[in-house]
């Protein structure tokens, strides 16, 4: 999820609709016009550069059948929806464009090893111009859609279109090479593009995988959200927040907020639901909200606790410290970041920090993950 985006599901479907479908058309022209002129002046290079944009294309058409299959609503099979299918999307977009590139690789390095020179007109030369120049428009244009509909796959696509407009201009400075200075670099540049669609490819595989796997959210969103949750009235701090993913714009998770320990089982229930609907509101994220109960009678023992924990490397934050008279404990909970390899050690460090500080009560102490910070 990202703030400020196109909160309306059916609007973000139809905006993303309609930038694929310029996408599509952009990019069947500009392969038909560089194909033309690059068996017309049989260069590999500017050929290959026509692949690309059918590739594009073909990108374009998969984008819009997985917002199609990513709109349908939830059911009882899957109650989360479908909005993942728009990850797989990008998955088979990626295996494609790493085919294509490889295809291209091999015909260029035959290129190489046996060279034909181009030959180029002004014709020729004119559209490759002009494809650089669309092709820089396009992906402006499309990446500015993709951030407003929080679409990772316009946004590839966009970023895409900016990279094959930097190959084009390569191919430009080739073929001028070629024309006016008699320098062959036809089969190298065809093996270059080819690699530049290779790494293409590549980031948009780890990328779709990433999604797929679970992948930390953002960081800013995070940090928007737990604003929100800590501007409700009566919320003295947001922790432990966990986001899952379920599509581009669909997300659920939990948070834990600390509360004043007086307040009844009443109040409790109202603060809990406003959080939830001012992050519901704000994020369209459906958040679960468990408590901290704060005793602010005991900030300085707290004090001593966070000091004790946050001197030993790895430690984020500590929160959630609650003194239970009844059982005769103190519990609280220690953030760590992924650098710390050896929680036992760290648990035994921290409590040996602490002994003695809290006579007659057991010390229990709880690690959390930094799931999303």
């Amino acid at each position: 999820m990202k703030h400020g985006v196109i909160a309306d599901s059916a609007a973000r479907s139809r905006r993303i609709l309609r930038t694929s479908v310029v996408g599509i058309g952009a990019n069947v022209l500009l392969a038909a016009f560089k194909a033309a002129v690059g068996l017309a002046a049989n260069s590999v290079a500017v050929v290959l550069d026509a692949v690309n944009n059918l590739t594009d294309a073909l990108s374009s058409v998969l984008t819009i059948v997985g917002v199609k299959f990513a709109a349908r609503s939830p059911d009882a099979k899957h109650p989360f929806g479908y909005g993942r299918i728009e990850y797989f999307s990008a998955v088979t977009v990626a295996a494609l464009v790493i085919a294509a590139g490889a295809g291209s690789l091999v015909e260029s390095v035959k290129k190489i090893v046996h060279p034909e020179a181009p030959e180029y007109g002004a014709t020729a030369l004119t559209v490759v111009a002009v494809a650089v120049v669309a092709k820089l428009l396009l992906g402006r244009w499309v990446s500015a859609q993709g951030r407003a509909c929080n679409s990772g796959a316009l946004e590839a696509s966009g970023a895409d279109a900016i990279s094959d407009a930097a190959i084009s201009a390569v191919t430009l400075v080739g073929a001028l090479l070629v024309k006016f200075a008699g320098v062959n670099l036809d089969g190298w540049l065809g093996a270059a593009i080819s690699l530049f669609i290779l790494k293409a490819g590549g980031g948009m595989l780890l990328e779709a995988v990433g999604n797929i796997m679970g992948s930390r959210p953002d960081a800013e969103v995070s940090r928007r959200i737990r604003e929100t949750i800590e501007g409700v009235p009566g919320v003295l701090g947001a922790y432990d927040l966990v986001l899952h993913n379920y599509g581009p714009d669909s997300a659920i998770g939990s948070v834990h907020v600390e509360i004043d320990g007086s307040l009844d089982a009443a109040a409790i229930h109202r603060l809990t639901r406003s959080v939830q609907i001012a992050v519901l509101d704000a994020f369209r994220v459906f958040l679960t909200v468990g408590i901290y109960a704060v005793d602010p009678a005991r900030r300085a023992d707290r004090d001593v606790i966070a000091e004790a924990a946050m001197r030993h490397p790895g430690v984020k934050a500590v929160h959630g410290v609650f003194f239970d008279d009844e059982r005769a404990t103190v519990s609280f909970d220690v953030l760590v970041d992924f650098t710390v390899r050896d929680r036992a050690a760290l648990r035994e460090a921290i409590l040996s920090d602490l002994a003695g500080r809290f006579q007659n009560r057991a010390i229990l102490l709880n690690f959390d993950t930094d799931y999303s910070d």
